[in-house]
């Protein structure tokens, strides 16, 4: 109930929620409004944190990563899936590690392409979008168990997909 906690709490935070604003919604004004509506409901929430349970960070990121789920999910029925190639941007820096992750990154990415349309579709939003896989299970209205399946067999699928890649360049996985 303080009114300087408010400004503390904004103060310390309000660079974490912007930035979690900006890179999930498109629109800075969208993203202006999300902000406001985030800090307010850190506001009417405050008595639910239990120092036991998580910090202030992981607290007042939780509430603001559900907000602007929330602010997706009414603005579309389905989320934007992207193709996991439009993700991946090519390395600033040139040393040999970043080269070597965006490679793996790539052949994971037309491991992807391999799999079933159902087993995309949940990867992606698990791996790009950071759905949950209740939530996965909310947007493609399919049952929770099918949506853990799909995850399953996808990733066991990429894996086999990459080792055997691996295996026929003479790497070791």
């Amino acid at each position: 109930g303080d009114k300087t906690a408010v400004q503390d709490c904004m103060n310390q935070y309000g660079g974490l929620v912007w930035s979690l604003a900006r890179r999930m919604l498109s629109d800075i004004n969208e993203a202006e409004d999300a902000v406001q509506e985030i800090f307010i409901e850190i506001w009417k929430n405050a008595e639910r944190f239990d120092e036991a349970q998580s910090s202030e960070t992981t607290f007042i990121a939780m509430i603001a990563r559900r907000r602007l789920i929330d602010r997706l999910r009414k603005t579309t029925r389905l989320p934007d899936i992207d193709s996991f190639e439009d993700i991946l941007v090519e390395p600033s820096r040139n040393d040999g590690e970043t080269m070597q992750i965006n490679i793996e990154a790539k052949q994971a990415a037309k491991a992807m392409q391999n799999l079933r349309p159902e087993q995309q579709k949940v990867l992606q939003l698990s791996i790009v979008q950071g759905y949950s896989h209740q939530e996965i299970s909310e947007v493609l209205k399919m049952p929770l168990g099918t949506v853990k399946t799909h995850a399953r067999r996808g990733l066991l699928e990429v894996r086999e997909f990459l080792e055997n890649t691996n295996n026929r360049k003479g790497v070791s996985a």
